[in-house]
């Protein structure tokens, strides 16, 4: 399972248009993921304090477009070296096996939804 991070009426939007293909993908050429254990981090570096977001949880066996693991892109990412999911394509809705809330709290900090808990 890989997760991604989008905004509420961006992914209400994809769900009335039935496609979802965020502007990374034509800025980037992909779209950006993670794992369960890089999510949180993800948020707290680039979502901080935002308010209506959704983790998507794909079924990476479901998926119609090419996935790949590769580093991460900014050579000032800290996490650099680290192998992070990119989807290389639009995401076909099918492969969507969750969806939930993904508030921050009060400091705008993210934590991981307990039905996402990684071992």
């Amino acid at each position: 399972m890989i997760l991604h991070i989008v905004k509420r009426d961006e992914w209400e939007n994809a769900i009335r248009n039935k496609a979802y293909a965020p502007s990374s993908l034509e800025n980037e050429g992909f779209i950006h993921c993670s794992t369960a254990a890089q999510v949180v981090e993800t948020a707290n570096l680039f979502y901080r304090g935002q308010s209506d977001l959704m983790i998507v949880c794909l079924d990476e066996g479901r998926l119609t477009s090419q996935l790949t693991y590769e580093p991460a892109l900014r050579v000032s990412d800290e996490r650099a070296g680290t192998l992070f999911p990119h989807i290389y394509g639009p995401l076909n809705l099918e492969a969507i096996s969750e969806v939930y809330e993904f508030p921050c709290d009060a400091e705008g900090r993210f934590v991981l939804p307990s039905a996402l808990s990684v071992a």
